[in-house]
């Protein structure tokens, strides 16, 4: 094993990310992310100079459909399945009460 990351830094790296680890998973997590490394490193290995750059690997441009508000018609059956409705819309429990009771 080449360690190209030690246990201190995968500790340092979780504590980063709001992650706890116990001290028997750091053991096991550092050979398994160092070996990650080697497999992005191994990527230096392929020569790449006859590549062309490329920014996109698909010749689509674009797939998305116009942003276009639709009414379907089943507001009926949505309210049907909702706890409680009123006028048209859900009603939902109060969250904040700024009423000064």
């Amino acid at each position: 094993m080449a360690n190209r990351i030690d246990r201190d830094q995968v500790k340092h790296v979780a504590e980063l990310a709001k992650l706890e680890f116990t001290n028997n998973q750091l053991d096991a997590l550092t050979p398994q992310l160092d070996e990650i490394i080697g497999l992005f490193e191994s990527l230096s290995e392929v020569d790449t100079s006859n590549v062309e750059a490329t920014s996109n690997v698909t010749d689509q441009i674009n797939v998305m459909r116009e942003d276009v508000a639709d009414n379907w018609g089943q507001s009926e059956a949505l309210l049907k399945n909702a706890p409680e409705a009123q006028d048209g819309y859900i009603m939902v429990p109060t969250i904040i009460d700024e009423s000064e009771d």
